[in-house]
């Protein structure tokens, strides 16, 4: 009896961690609309950088007319990093990190793109489907779907997280896509199930979403995907965080979530596989939040790839000034610091600042010890120690104190009643920590490379001196020796003889 009343009390318990902080939400605002179409714009400004130091090529030039689908641009080697075209139009310019679209209106799609469904054989003419859309991870990292799923076939995971919790304040689009598109979410999970190998599927969301979680139950059915809630702290959906507040599993450090038999994907993620396997549509588009104070109604947009800010902004009716562009959330996300930036598959929210809830930072004082940072810390760290050694530049204490475990999601500044910028800090000093693994690894490289040559160079020399030796120490009756004077002597015998035939042939 106790112990059923027991598993009874912790299926209704929420998913949590240890941890997180509670900011306000700022989503109401945005999630009073429902999810609104975009009317093309002037002009795309399809960008050719992808994660980290992936860059693809252009496959046109400037002034060919493309149609919607049509791929414009690849990686060098790996075929599924593919840029479409989200419409047609021409290829106005080309520059080192973006093509210019110039749209005709038309969106006439090519023509080898009819409505011609996949046929569910096995994974691998999924993972190929996949790869053929260009479809990266639309929650932020936008590293390369189809890659992922490769990675976890050989790993045989056994859990695929759908993660939905999207616990930063502002950002609203996977909210919003739940409450509208829950059906097609949950198709484009089961995808991702076949496709990786998975035995089980969570869709994983904050419990207080409380429609989209309702939109959710009503489409599972028989569904194998379930349904698991979360409580709404941030950072819940940290992919660390996540995958430890659901399985109660931890990825060490260095290590990733396939290698504990996890996979993680963003529910945009699941609806993009959804497009791509059932309609046979590429990434081209993808749900905006696009919110702040200057704006009169803040919405969710079908924006497509490319699309310039300014054009979202003007859409939803600016009523004062803007103070910056924030492209990501409030707390993790970053400014906008391009000539003419646009969305990319990893833009989930445009925040549009304003002095009131973006005021310029309080002076930084002096840390009191108060311990709250380490409270607020998700993963376990002690960010006022990371701070004294970050500052003393102690990489091995750092090291050892687990900063390359910080996922930077900021709650330990938003606590601190000193003002320090904390994430800053460990942010700066792990790209500086990269950078010399860099350098070393590079070093290393080049070492082994010169050694190789030395090897190499060593093992002709003696080749060399082995044949020589030979040479110096063979018979020397096989090798006849050169004498001046037996050489005066053979040339004056023949000059006799021919004198000789000479006075012959006279008499």
């Amino acid at each position: 009896m106790t112990s059923n009343l027991i598993q009874r009390i912790s299926k209704l318990r929420h998913a949590s961690f240890k941890g997180g902080i509670r900011p306000a939400p700022h989503k109401q605002r945005t999630l009073v609309s429902r999810i609104m179409p975009m009317p093309l714009p002037e002009y795309l400004l399809l960008s050719l950088s992808g994660y980290k130091e992936e860059h693809l090529l252009p496959v046109v030039k400037e002034g060919d007319q493309v149609l919607k689908f049509q791929i414009i641009a690849r990686h060098h080697s790996r075929k599924e990093l593919l840029l479409h075209a989200p419409t047609s139009g021409t290829i106005e310019k080309i520059r080192t990190n973006h093509i210019q679209l110039t749209c005709d209106g038309q969106d006439t799609e090519i023509s080898q793109q009819s409505q011609q469904k996949v046929k569910l054989h096995s994974p691998a003419s999924l993972l190929d489907c996949i790869s053929e859309a260009g479809i990266t991870g639309l929650g932020g990292a936008g590293f390369s779907t189809a890659a992922k799923l490769r990675l976890a076939v050989r790993a045989e995971v056994e859990i695929l997280i759908i993660n939905a919790a999207e616990c930063e304040p502002y950002i609203c689009c996977d909210e919003a896509l739940l409450r509208e598109k829950a059906q097609e979410v949950i198709r484009g999970a089961e995808y991702l199930m076949l496709a990786s190998g998975a035995r089980s599927c969570l869709i994983a969301i904050e419990s207080e979403k409380t429609a989209a979680i309702a939109a959710v139950r009503k489409c599972l059915g028989d569904s194998p995907v379930q349904l698991k809630l979360l409580a709404s702290k941030y950072p819940a959906g940290d992919e660390r965080v996540i995958i430890k507040a659901t399985t109660g599993k931890e990825v060490p450090e260095k290590l990733r979530p396939a290698d504990v038999g996890i996979l993680v994907q963003n529910a945009g993620t699941a609806r993009a596989v959804f497009e791509a396997v059932s309609h046979r549509q590429p990434c081209i588009s993808r749900v905006v939040t696009v919110v702040g104070l200057p704006l009169q109604t803040p919405k969710n947009f079908y924006a497509l790839i490319g699309t310039p800010l300014s054009h979202l902004l003007e859409l939803c009716g600016l009523t004062g000034d803007i103070e910056h562009i924030i492209l990501g959330g409030s707390l993790m996300g970053y400014y906008a610091e391009e000539e003419q930036p646009a969305v990319k598959k990893t833009t989930n929210c445009i925040i549009a600042t304003d002095s009131e809830n973006f005021p310029q930072p309080m002076p930084e004082r002096a840390c009191i010890r108060c311990g709250y940072c380490a409270e607020a810390c998700p993963v376990g760290l002690l960010p006022q120690q990371l701070l004294h050694f970050s500052r003393s530049q102690d990489e091995q204490e750092l090291r050892d104190h687990g900063l390359m475990n910080c996922i930077e999601c900021g709650a330990c500044a938003y606590v601190c009643p000193s003002n320090i910028p904390l994430v800053q800090h460990f942010r700066c000093r792990k790209e500086d920590m990269h950078l010399l693994e860099r350098s070393q690894e590079q070093s290393q490289h080049w070492q082994a490379r010169y050694q190789h040559y030395q090897y190499r160079h060593k093992k002709l020399t003696d080749a060399n001196n082995r044949k020589k030796t030979r040479a110096r120490t063979a018979d020397p009756t096989d090798t006849p020796n050169f004498c001046r004077a037996s050489a005066k002597m053979e040339i004056a015998a023949a000059v006799a003889r021919v004198k000789a035939k000479k006075q012959g042939e006279i008499y």
